[in-house]
């Protein structure tokens, strides 16, 4: 009995590393229809007694503002164009801080984010974050680095209902994604810790600060000019 439950288990598994690999390699490709992280939102729409109604339009790499890109790299995670999909020291200084207590401090990379939108529910289990760490792997091999972050930009939540960069852009500015100003970029990427708490278009005096830094960051990066790096400066 117990050598048959291993062996299914194993075919089970081989056939779940097989199905991940095969949807990964064709989201290379084909733009996502939707999220995990928009169903998950509506869902608890519905149990919350207020419906949303989820509002996302894909826009292709060159119909984001290149600011956009940048912004978000700026704020997230400025080691984007050289990791693999983990930032080690970064998820070393997160632990140390957790186990002092207090706040929770996450230290996912930009990566990690669209494997946890994508495919997964939210949570800190750790079965989660194994599963995290394995679509993570995936799209580092399969996927350029432009192709993550194109992904990311059509996927990542900036308000109640509203996903990605197109519908980000009309609901807080009233403009199209590839018209942002640098100053709204920032603002929007300001608001990607909390944005169900926090307002791109009306920031508070802690957004308006943060999107200064953003921009800041940005100069540093090398502004604009740092997106020609993402495919040409992977580290170990």
């Amino acid at each position: 009995m117990l050598s048959l439950f291993f062996r299914r288990l194993a075919r089970a598994l081989l056939w779940f590393a097989a199905g991940s690999i095969v949807l990964v390699l064709v989201l290379r490709w084909v733009p996502p229809p939707g999220t995990a992280l928009m169903v998950e939102r509506k869902v608890q729409s519905w149990f919350g007694g207020d419906a949303i109604d989820l509002q996302r339009d894909w826009e292709p790499w060159e119909r984001i503002s290149d600011d956009l890109k940048v912004a978000v790299i700026a704020g997230e995670d400025q080691k984007f164009a050289s990791h693999w999909g983990f930032d080690i020291p970064a998820i070393q200084a997160a632990l140390a801080h957790n186990e002092r207590g207090g706040n929770i401090r996450g230290a996912s990379t930009l990566t990690q984010q669209v494997a946890k939108n994508l495919f997964l529910w939210s949570g800190r289990s750790w079965f989660r974050k194994g599963l995290e760490a394995w679509f993570t792997a995936l799209i580092e091999l399969f996927w350029s680095k432009e192709r993550i972050l194109e992904v990311y930009l059509n996927s990542v939540e900036w308000g109640p209902g509203v996903f990605g960069a197109q519908a980000a852009a009309r609901y807080h500015f009233g403009v199209d994604a590839s018209r942002l100003s640098r100053q709204q970029a920032a603002q929007l990427a300001a608001v990607l810790p909390s944005p169900l708490k926090w307002n791109a278009g009306r920031p508070s005096t802690y957004v308006a600060g943060r999107a200064g830094w953003i921009r800041r960051q940005m100069s540093q990066l090398g502004g604009t000019g740092y997106l020609m790096q993402l495919d040409a400066a992977r580290g170990p």
